[in-house]
């Protein structure tokens, strides 16, 4: 009985030390990320882990990139893991770059962007490059509101994806003759998903990973075209878009990155050492915002996903809680 006893009173003394022991205990942590409200499971996946360090972390507020960075650079916000490269790079260095960041290790490899249209319409014309569209009959057929211009689904203003589209419009010659659409991304691509179901040409941009190439399969049901030669603006304007098989699609392929407030990082080497080392497959992100498209994009729906995530690669996540926790001491 007295063994016992002890043994209750020694567990009780423990575990509140240990809690204390915690590197993040009594420290809020406040998550940003834009209004893609897939990129939910990413950030979430790395508040989860950052509560099994001890911190305190908010619900990820929704804002736009540039708010984003802006707000991490003063410190009104703690991270972002949704920072990519280099896409971002303008935002990225306008709000302070390398001196107001922490930014080490690689999140999400082989990020994809670029321009499609339906295979139907590629097929029958032999469209094969986005420049043919230079052709005003050709672009004719993209036309939904009968100005006699290719009518191109693009991207919400402020994403960084617009001012790269806006300068290829115009440095591949195409200004007379593709108009690129600018507004609410899910709407267009709504109405860019009727127009295909009732058999009409489409002309859209799209990044992956997004829920949009499992409904329309590059390939299958659409095809990525190519740009004659690479040009991007700002930040990017020496990139080479051109890919070792020489295909060049206008796009490098990105990375993504988990990006923090760096006085922050400096503060809390367990986070930090979690933010360089956390790595999420492609493929598990297009399998989780599919499942949103079809139903499950509940706030239940999306911790249900990141729950089963963790459970599914355990011992990697314990991984990183460990090298975290070492990183602390």
């Amino acid at each position: 009985m007295r063994k016992a006893l002890l043994a209750a009173a020694l567990t009780s003394l423990a575990l509140p030390t240990f809690a204390a022991d915690l590197p993040g205990k009594g420290v809020t942590v406040k998550p940003v990320q834009s209004t893609i409200t897939e990129e939910a499971f990413q950030t979430l996946l790395v508040s989860r882990a950052l509560e099994k360090l001890g911190y305190t972390v908010e619900q990820p507020s929704e804002v736009d990139y540039n708010v984003g960075y802006t707000s991490l650079a003063s410190g009104d916000a703690t991270f972002t893991a949704v920072n990519w490269q280099p896409l971002h790079d303008d935002m990225y260095k306008a709000a302070g770059g390398n001196a107001k960041f922490y930014r080490q290790g690689t999140y999400v490899q082989g990020t994809a962007q670029g321009y499609l249209i339906d295979k139907k319409t590629a097929e029958k014309y032999h469209i094969t490059r986005l420049d043919q569209l230079k052709d005003p009959q050709l672009a004719k057929l993209f036309d939904s509101n009968g100005d006699g211009k290719a009518d191109m689904t693009g991207c919400t203003p402020g994403w960084g994806c617009e001012a790269v589209i806006n300068h290829q419009n115009k440095a591949y010659g195409l200004s007379a003759t593709v108009e690129a659409n600018m507004g609410n991304y899910s709407a267009m691509v709504a109405d860019t998903l009727a127009r295909y179901r009732q058999g009409k040409p489409i002309l859209y941009y799209t990044w992956t990973p997004y829920w949009l190439s499992d409904v329309l399969k590059p390939g299958k049901d659409v095809v990525w075209l190519q740009v004659p030669f690479s040009s991007l603006p700002g930040a990017q304007k020496d990139v080479d878009t051109k890919l070792a098989n020489g295909a060049n699609y206008g796009f490098p392929v990105n990375t993504m990155h988990i990006v923090a407030n760096k006085a922050w990082a400096e503060k809390n080497p367990a986070a930090a050492t979690l933010f360089a080392e956390m790595k999420l497959p492609i493929g598990d992100i297009n399998a989780e915002n599919a499942a949103m498209h079809n139903g499950q994009a509940s706030e239940a729906d999306i911790n249900r996903h990141v729950d089963g995530w963790i459970k599914a690669h355990q011992a990697q996540f314990d991984g990183w809680i460990k090298d975290a926790l070492a990183a602390a001491k």
